[in-house]
């Protein structure tokens, strides 16, 4: 008897998440798989939809709107900023993320986009924000709560 994969499951999965040009963002493979309760709402939604239903070993391959994933690009999280506000600790180059706060308030992520001679742009989408996502996952264990 296979368990088909449902909400409050304990899941185990192996994948390999790509862009759709084919190039890949991040795997498990050489790791450990990623260990997750089905329903928690820890993954993003559609991949946690796309596992819904599946039995142990079995494979396939999830494409993933950006609404299902980490939602639309959105232009208004771009800001520019002057070099001159950077800490002097910080040299600011492209790719590098920071991590902002400000008081009584959550932190917010940024990655440097844009570097200038005298400004800077702070990009606090997410990496994947507005792609459609497409992810080749293996169901390696289910257990059942209970």
């Amino acid at each position: 008897m296979h368990l088909e994969a449902q909400k409050g499951d304990i899941i185990k999965v192996h994948y390999t998440g790509k862009h759709a040009s084919g190039e890949v963002f991040d795997s498990s493979k050489g790791k450990q798989p990623i260990e997750f309760t089905l329903g928690q709402g820890s993954l993003i939604p559609g991949f946690e939809h796309g596992v819904l239903g599946m039995k142990k070993g079995e494979k396939k391959t999830l494409h993933i709107l950006p609404e299902n994933a980490y939602g639309p690009y959105r232009p208004e999280l771009v800001s520019v900023v002057k070099l001159t506000q950077f800490p002097p600790h910080i040299t600011p180059s492209v790719g590098l993320q920071l991590e902002l706060s400000a008081e009584d308030q959550y932190p917010i992520f940024v990655t440097i986009t844009e570097v200038g001679d005298e400004e800077a742009t702070l990009d606090a989408n997410h990496p994947l924000a507005g792609k459609e996502l497409f992810f080749d996952i293996e169901l390696i264990d289910l257990q059942r709560k209970g």
